[in-house]
């Protein structure tokens, strides 16, 4: 998709762009009685604003005039590696934003708002993330690609310490009861599979021998109602086809019972989301 953002205004508002086009997009599905209607959206907006909670409330509203109930959640990442030359896709995150205070009061009126918080970060970040989420505990966060463990530049051959790290980490995430998890995310060029060079794009089996672990590992800590499965497309699409994502998500919980499978594949997403109520959209403003 083309770039959607306001290319005029202040900055903090150019993001209703986005917000616009992806209602409509919504907007034509729903009419159209598509198989898989948009049925949300996650909005990106500058949660360092939270210094002026009023200016932010303002914005969040401009967002929810041009979304309806579409809107479900923040996204404002906080991915930053020291050596962004190294990626294909560097995070966009500022230096150390999880400990910004401005950025906390932010989340907290997301909270307040009912609405989520969709985290994106890299492995590296994720001990800042864990202290993050203890501070706001009364918002709900998402986090997005687990955690991003990174597989080029300087962490290229580390793949088993990085594992063994990231690990515990979600083992001591798990314990914070408001956060959820998106299970996907991992055929990003910059996790190091290198699946995006290869003559042929890899199979189902081939992506369950190599990411089942982090899967699995995953679903143990946070269980099936916390967890979602999630596709990252476009962007895995530089690394595979998405009926072989998909594929192998129902490969990896091929033993799991009928009310484990419904969690990771709708049930949760569709809750934490609130996905299922006030689904009626109008006409984009």
């Amino acid at each position: 998709m083309p770039c959607v953002l306001r290319q005029t205004g202040p900055e903090q508002l150019r993001s209703l762009g986005e917000t616009r086009v992806i209602t409509e997009l919504a907007h034509q599905s729903l009419q159209s009685n598509a198989y898989a209607p948009v049925k949300g959206l996650i909005a990106k907006v500058d949660l360092r604003l939270g210094c002026d909670p009023a200016a932010l409330r303002d914005i969040i509203e401009r967002h929810r005039h041009v979304a309806g109930h579409l809107l479900k959640g923040i996204r404002d990442p906080a991915a930053r590696e020291p050596r962004p030359e190294d990626l294909m896709i560097p995070g966009p995150g500022p230096s150390y934003l999880y400990g910004s205070e401005n950025f906390r009061a932010g989340l907290r009126i997301l909270g307040q708002l009912g609405l989520t918080y969709d985290a994106w970060h890299y492995h590296h970040q994720n001990a800042d993330f864990l202290e993050l989420v203890a501070t706001v505990p009364d918002t709900v966060f998402v986090l997005n690609h687990f955690g991003t463990p990174l597989g080029v530049g300087l962490y290229n051959g580390a793949r088993d310490a990085i594992f063994q790290q990231w690990r515990a980490h979600m083992q001591e995430l798990a314990h914070h009861p408001n956060v959820y998890v998106k299970l996907g995310g991992l055929a990003m060029p910059d996790n190091g599979f290198n699946w995006h060079t290869g003559a042929q794009p890899p199979t189902s089996d081939e992506l369950m021998g190599r990411q089942r672990k982090y899967y699995l590992h995953m679903i143990d800590c946070f269980g099936p109602q916390r967890c979602m499965f999630e596709s990252n497309f476009p962007v895995d699409r530089l690394s595979l086809s998405y009926s072989v994502l998909w594929n192998a998500f129902k490969k990896m919980v091929a033993d799991f019972s009928e009310a484990e499978k419904n969690a990771l594949f709708h049930d949760t997403a569709a809750r934490v989301y609130r996905l299922e109520v006030n689904q009626g959209v109008s006409s984009p403003g």
